[in-house]
């Protein structure tokens, strides 16, 4: 087949991170990029053979030889471009989480289906071997009935630009709408939603906070005003249950990583293992994954098209396989932080139904 060929719009930290990653995909060929930074888009695509670029990705939009976008903004920005290129007649990529609210990446995937175009939602955590092993023993019925599931993610100080690394675009809510949970919740909430069957969310309580100290200069600096330790509990259609604890910063070492219990057996994700009773006799269960990632590239047909995010969008592009339900699990990875936000605000918990009536757009066009 010959290479698909898409463009990128946004050249900063995550699309440079997208284009080192299309540069071992030999299905795509980026042939165009786009950023109002016109300086850092004629560098990059220096460096990665990018032939053409513009300032302004309205006229990316107007090739008929490109196929789809991938989206490397800032989330405040998602919603606006995505939706024009949906428009435009393009399949579209977006970096993670869907938006900036609820309200706005709704608002994608209803342009997504009135264009009768694809929209795909970098979610890494379903591509990766503990996600996959996880989803083996769940189908397998190794677990029985799933009840509950614990979303967690730790950094001791973690906190971008205000701990050392990246910008303060990253820590104000004018661009990037949320803190700790936009940023890596969205990684754990969606991967036990996945492995959950993506269950209707029916109920949200939650709390945020930003305690810890921050280096005075960078704060000032930065407008530093989201949260960087997020809390909740949720109530899904069926009886299920999830609690979540995410920090950017927090004063312990670390927590265990994200679990599934069931009536027969649970999963651990980070260390990955397995627990269950065998004979009135408590097993905890570890196994070779490096051997079963081996085994299923040799034995499975269109292996590699889940072994990363955009792997996977070649080969849909390619159409070699069905694209993974990633914008529905996004919207409800972002209906349950933007609860967690509402229900912290308002003190008590919320319904589904609240959530969609209080989110409020947070996108700013370009």
């Amino acid at each position: 087949m010959k290479p698909v060929r898409i463009g990128i719009i946004g050249v900063g930290q995550i699309g440079k991170s997208h284009l080192e990653t299309y540069a071992s995909i030999p299905e795509i060929e980026i042939a165009a990029a786009a950023d109002i930074n016109e300086a850092e888009l004629n560098r990059v695509c220096d460096q990665y053979g990018i032939p053409s670029r513009y300032a302004d990705f309205r006229e990316l939009l107007k090739r008929d030889d490109i196929v789809a976008v991938d989206v490397c903004l800032h989330n405040n920005y998602h919603a606006p471009v995505t939706i024009e290129a949906l428009r435009a007649g393009k399949h579209v990529y977006c970096e993670k989480p869907i938006a900036g609210s609820y309200v706005d990446g709704k608002a994608m995937l209803e342009a997504a289906a009135a264009n009768g175009r694809m929209l795909h939602i970098q979610l890494a955590q379903l591509y990766t071997a503990e996600t996959k092993a996880a989803k083996l023993l769940i189908d397998g019925g190794k677990l029985g009935r799933i009840y509950h599931a614990r979303s967690t993610g730790h950094r001791r100080r973690g906190r971008p630009y205000v701990d050392g690394y990246g910008s303060p675009t990253f820590v104000k809510k004018e661009e990037a709408a949320g803190g700790a949970l936009f940023d890596m919740g969205v990684y754990h909430i969606s991967q036990l939603l996945y492995l959950m069957g993506n269950p209707k969310v029916e109920r949200v309580s939650g709390k945020t906070y930003q305690e810890t100290a921050i280096d005075e200069a960078r704060q000032a600096s930065s407008g530093y005003n989201v949260e960087e330790l997020g809390l909740g509990f949720v109530r899904f259609e069926g009886g299920l249950t999830m609690d979540v604890i995410e920090a950017w910063a927090v004063q312990l070492g670390n927590f265990e990583g994200s679990s599934i219990v069931g009536s027969d057996g649970g999963v651990r994700l980070n260390p990955f293992s397995y627990h269950a009773t065998l004979c009135d006799l408590d097993m905890n269960a570890t196994f070779d994954l490096g051997a079963m990632t081996f085994r299923h590239h040799q034995l499975r047909e269109n292996e590699d098209a889940y072994d990363n995010s955009q792997r996977h969008w070649a080969a849909v592009l390619q159409g070699r396989v069905p694209l993974l339900p990633t914008a529905e699990i996004a919207l409800q990875t972002m209906l349950i932080s933007e609860g967690i936000y509402i229900s912290d605000r308002l003190g008590r918990e919320i319904t589904a139904e609240e959530v969609l009536e209080q989110s409020e757009s947070r996108a700013i066009r370009l």
